[in-house]
């Protein structure tokens, strides 16, 4: 899924970062780092965040950082996914702003789930880069 937003690169891949704005900008209720880390402190590479979506929780380590440019992170633990890789792409577009492309690779854990998942996701992926886009902007 794709959003723009009239913010920098830099000032996107800063909310990033921090697990603990993510719930300001998204559908996400809390956030934090598994190893008691400031969740305001910028992620680095391995670091594992545990998110919280009313009673779903997701725990999901930190694999790919290129700054101003790219955040990886994939799924770990849980029932959901056997694997689950999700990737976060930031491009400047040429008028002083950013597009951002979320997208996501996955395994269901359950046979036959795929298609739900797919769509599931699409919507989850479409807020969460449209949220980012426009928190970015106030930032």
């Amino acid at each position: 899924m794709s959003a723009r937003s009239d913010a920098a690169p830099d000032a996107v891949y800063r909310l990033l970062l921090r697990a603990g704005t993510w719930p300001s900008w998204s559908p996400i209720d809390a956030a934090e780092v598994e190893n008691g880390t400031d969740p305001d402190l910028p992620a680095g590479v391995g670091d594992t965040r545990v998110f919280r979506t009313g009673r779903a929780v997701s725990r999901e380590r930190v694999v790919e950082l290129v700054t101003d440019r790219r955040f990886g992170y994939e799924i770990v633990g849980g029932r959901t996914f056997r694997s689950y890789r999700g990737l976060v792409e930031l491009a400047p577009d040429g008028r002083g702003g950013t597009t951002i492309t979320w997208s996501a690779t996955f395994r269901p854990a359950m046979r036959f789930t795929g298609p739900l998942w797919e769509w599931f996701l699409a919507r989850f992926m479409r807020r969460m880069a449209a949220g980012l886009a426009a928190h970015a902007v106030v930032s």
